[in-house]
């Protein structure tokens, strides 16, 4: 570029800048932007579900006690089917009723398919009854179904199990017909039914039941579960109850969670039967608790597994035991007058005599003897020696004089013995009798006995009637000419029998089989009875001994045989 070009390009260059500089500021720039519109958002919808607490405080609050708390006895449902047959719902499997039966006419839907299968069940107001082996699946289907709506629903008590321990037919052999649709199912609250539909389908293989020999075992190990007795205060307290059972009665517990330990601790329920409690476990588990179980047959199950019960005695073994063992070769605890009177020179026992102070006055007593009569005999256990002393005791024929071994011994006096033929047999040896009444027990310190035996022993003792449960030959003659002939039963040997004679019409079991026998006797319980023996001691034992399983109608032929025959009555030889 030549020189010139480039003055007067710097010329250029210098007169732009001072335009530039002269020229006015120029307006800024403002960006305008909207102002934020705030986001309006609903708040988030919180599912629930069932409130499970309530529901079932509800439904255990409206099951009846004088109906079994919605359950039916087999031999009520056994007449239903004969007149008007309810639905009859089998819960259980399928290998089950090939093994065990079912019964006639009832449906199979396992209890994991019940609720997927309502249309194969009536409406809502029909009467349903379900059953599985022992209660407790029919027990949770029994509280789905109600929870869902329908009304008429019953649990049979003791399941298949009750149903053939009474007797009730079943068939075998042959599977029932296929279940079919029926009706169309009511669905009043979807989400309800879906977490009832969930819980039954994934039940577990046990069903969230223990059988007693392992809840037994669970109670000896270092972490043993809380059992929550879920009957009544009244029943608790009546039939006993497992030791370190805390009782929250059914009708409560759901308002009373606060008794219970964490959701995630062992707990064992259980009730009478098994019903009650599945009802509570099904509800506890639907409210988080997580180890909680029923006891399989309820504490029926536990007694008869012959597991211990505090406050409660099983009477029918603890008999059964006795009288069948009941020595023959020690005059099943007797001693003969010649023998006691032998004592008295060599060895004196202690001697009680159990008739009332007017007999007493009018009869004489053995020298030696205190007076305990037969109704305060148990209140004075301390007014006895050691429970490993003899004692004799006698009363005017020797039936009280029974009772009063067998009370005895069942609360541990291991040699307690009963004057054969009482003071009638004494006096009519010869024996020498004391005048006046005999000398005041001195009291010492009554001995620890079984407090559940002692109160029931005393009870049967203290309400024994006028006459004792005895009745007189001459009596048991007049009935045995009228239209009300007894059931007489002869609890002697087949040896005595034909040795000694019999009664026309009198039935044979020998006292010690007869526990093995009880089938022989009247089915009715209020049937009259009649024990016969040779004297009246065994005899007196039968009638404690059935009146203790609940025959309520039965006495004793007071003197045995040998009244028989001294008051000249008829008889077979």
């Amino acid at each position: 570029m030549s020189k010139k070009m480039q003055v007067l390009f710097a010329l250029i260059i210098v007169f732009s800048m001072i335009l530039s500089a002269c020229a006015p500021a120029a307006e800024p720039v403002v960006e305008v932007t909207e102002a934020p519109v705030a986001v309006v958002t609903e708040a988030p919808v919180v599912e629930t579900g069932p409130d499970f607490q309530a529901l079932f405080a509800t439904l255990v609050s409206e099951l009846p006690a004088d109906a079994g708390y919605g359950t039916v006895k087999p031999a009520a449902l056994s007449e239903e089917l004969v007149d008007k047959a309810p639905f009859i719902l089998d819960v259980r499997e399928t290998a089950e009723l090939e093994t065990d039966g079912y019964i006639e006419g009832a449906v199979n839907i396992p209890v994991r398919e019940v609720l997927a299968n309502l249309d194969k069940l009536p409406g809502l107001d029909e009467p349903i009854v379900v059953y599985c082996a022992s209660g407790h699946r029919a027990g949770m289907v029994f509280a789905s179904l109600k929870l869902l709506g329908y009304t008429n629903v019953r649990n049979l008590a003791g399941g298949l199990g009750g149903w053939k321990k009474a007797n009730l037919p079943v068939i075998t052999g042959a599977a029932p017909e296929a279940a079919a649709s029926i009706s169309t199912p009511v669905i009043a609250d979807q989400a309800l039914f879906d977490v009832l539909n969930s819980f039954l389908a994934d039940l577990p293989e046990d069903f969230h039941a223990v059988k007693s020999d392992a809840l037994g075992e669970a109670l000896t190990s270092s972490t043993p579960p809380t059992i929550i007795d879920i009957r009544t205060a009244e029943e608790f307290a009546k039939d006993g109850y497992i030791e370190g059972a805390v009782n929250v009665p059914m009708q409560e517990i759901f308002s009373s969670l606060d008794k219970l330990p964490a959701k995630d601790a062992p707990i064992v329920v259980h009730c009478v039967s098994g019903h009650r409690g599945s009802v509570v476990v099904m509800g506890l588990r639907l409210l988080g608790y997580a180890n909680v179980t029923n006891l399989a047959g309820g504490l029926n199950a536990w007694k008869n597994a012959n597991m211990p019960v505090v406050g409660w005695v099983n009477w029918p073994v603890v008999w059964a035991e006795f009288v069948s063992t009941l020595p023959a070769d020690q005059g099943f605890y007797t001693i003969k007058a010649d023998a006691l009177n032998s004592l008295l020179v060599e060895k004196p026992p202690f001697i009680v005599d159990l008739r009332e102070a007017s007999e007493i006055a009018d009869n004489g007593f053995i020298a030696g003897a205190i007076n305990l009569p037969i109704r305060d005999l148990l209140k004075n256990l301390d007014k006895l020696p050691a429970q490993d002393q003899k004692i004799v005791v006698y009363c005017a024929s020797g039936h009280r004089g029974a009772l009063a071994v067998a009370a005895l011994r069942m609360l541990g006096y291991a040699d307690v013995i009963n004057l054969a033929g009482g003071m009638n047999g004494w006096t009519k040896s010869q024996f020498a009798v004391e005048a006046g009444a005999p000398a005041t027990p001195v009291a010492g310190t009554a001995p620890e006995v079984d407090a559940t035996r002692l109160a029931a022993l005393d009870a049967y003792l203290n309400n024994l009637p006028e006459g004792f449960g005895a009745i007189k030959p001459v009596d048991l003659n007049t009935e045995i000419a009228s239209a009300t002939l007894p059931f007489m039963l002869d609890l002697r040997t087949e040896e005595e029998k034909t040795t000694d004679g019999y009664i026309e019409g009198t039935t044979l079991v020998f006292v010690n089989d007869l526990p093995a026998n009880l089938a022989s006797l009247p089915a009715d319980k209020a049937a009259p009875i009649v024990t016969v023996c040779k004297s009246g001691h065994r005899g007196a034992i039968t009638m404690m001994y059935l009146q203790f399983l609940g025959y309520t109608n039965i006495h004793n032929l007071a003197g045995g045989m040998n009244g028989w025959v001294a008051a000249e009555l008829p008889m077979v030889k």
